[in-house]
């Protein structure tokens, strides 16, 4: 366990949030019919995306569907960082197929527009009206996450990110209404994961670790998962970017992600998250590299809050820290982090990274993502308060 405690929350009532049952192993989608059953779901949308569908994972779901007899409907137009008009679309097909229920198939992408999906089917009203914290007033559909990478741990949490096309501002929803019902991670699904896609959300996973480790709303429950999580991350990341078909590898990162969903859904995130947001909203960049990107720059600026727990990030992600003070073990943590972060091919910038995706990151942007930066929810419980000219100066160092 971590090296101190966050004594100012022993002693008041914290919550605890995830799916009431969880299913993980391999060959456990198979189960969904049943599952789906158990929580009154007879028709679904199966809610995903292209690149599930020309992986062929959406067949093999179908597949058990239709062996179970069990009608449903295909959304399939989800992309990456799902804006409002895919909810408003999605959610029209939920309509006019009389669905009574959601499986979500993918990634956090899938799952946060199944999410969508669920306010409006429960709740009407547009997607919009959900921005900020426990918005909703009655239960979403019976819903089922089935969940492709590793990840996000949008199968099993109460956040959906939609992007808002008018403002180019991506909205963050918590609402503990919004955690499904039933989560599966089955490995077996997530062995064709290209190392590219492996090793963005598997930085995605460390992050939601270290931020809800670093956390002012961190608990004794959160930091055990946050620990166990960066433990399996160090151990199986690598593995599992080189080479996909390890079984061993790929189960391991099912159990990382989780944790570290388990960690930040309800210890919440910091100012990784509330940045990455941005460059997701205004240049469409993938979540998961942006946060890899932005990770060590905050975690630098973060470190003299809790030399401590970075020490501890430090000895998890497989630095030796016997012998020296903690202002050095603590710097150890940002030396793991990018050392992993090189080793899985994450690009060294986010001009880089725009590059690789054909966008142009401009410092001339930095003073509009910054305002947006600090209205983002995840930044509340950062661990050391930023002004605009901290956030726009790691901005640019990530540059």
């Amino acid at each position: 366990m971590s090296t101190d405690l966050k004594s100012m929350h022993m002693g008041q009532i914290t919550s605890f949030f995830i799916p009431n049952v969880t299913l993980v192993g391999e060959g456990c989608s198979k189960e969904i019919p049943a599952r789906l059953k158990s929580i009154n779901g007879a028709k679904p949308l199966v809610v995903t995306d292209q690149g599930i569908v020309n992986a062929g994972i959406l067949k093999v779901i179908t597949d058990i569907l239709d062996a179970a007899k069990m009608k449903y409907a295909i959304y399939d137009k989800t992309i990456p960082n799902p804006t409002d008009k895919n909810v408003a679309e999605a959610f029209d097909l939920y309509k006019k197929e009389k669905c009574d229920s959601i499986v979500t198939l993918g990634g956090g992408s899938s799952h946060d527009c199944g999410k969508g999906v669920g306010f409006l089917a429960g709740n009407g009203g547009k997607i919009h009206d959900y921005e900020g914290v426990d918005k909703s007033k009655k239960p979403f559909p019976p819903y089922v996450a089935v969940n492709t990478t590793a990840g996000t741990a949008s199968e099993m949490t109460r956040f959906c990110i939609i992007t808002d096309t008018s403002r180019k501002v991506k909205m963050a929803i918590v609402d503990w209404r919004c955690t499904p019902s039933v989560a599966i991670d089955d490995p077996v699904l997530m062995m064709g994961m290209p190392p590219a896609l492996t090793a963005a959300t598997g930085m995605d996973a460390l992050t939601h670790a270290v931020e809800a480790y670093v956390s002012t709303a961190a608990t004794p429950m959160t930091d055990a998962c946050a620990e166990k999580a960066m433990e399996y991350i160090n151990r199986y990341l690598r593995r599992a970017v080189a080479n996909g078909r390890d079984k061993e590898a790929r189960e391991g990162m099912c159990y990382a992600q989780y944790l570290a969903g388990m960690a930040f859904n309800n210890a919440s995130l910091g100012h990784v998250h509330a940045m990455a947001h941005q460059l997701g909203g205004f240049y469409d960049l993938p979540h998961g590299e942006c946060n890899a990107i932005l990770l060590p720059h905050v975690c630098e600026y973060n470190r003299i809050s809790s030399r401590r727990r970075f020490g501890r990030i430090a000895q998890l992600l497989g630095e030796l820290t016997q012998g020296i003070s903690a202002d050095e073990a603590s710097r150890k943590a940002i030396t793991a982090i990018n050392i992993l972060s090189k080793d899985v091919g994450i690009p060294d910038g986010l001009i880089a990274l725009g590059k690789k995706y054909g966008k142009e990151v401009r410092e001339a942007d930095i003073p509009t993502m910054t305002a947006n930066a600090q209205k983002d929810a995840c930044g509340l419980t950062n661990p050391r308060s930023m002004t605009d000219a901290a956030v726009a100066a790691i901005y640019k160092a990530a540059l």
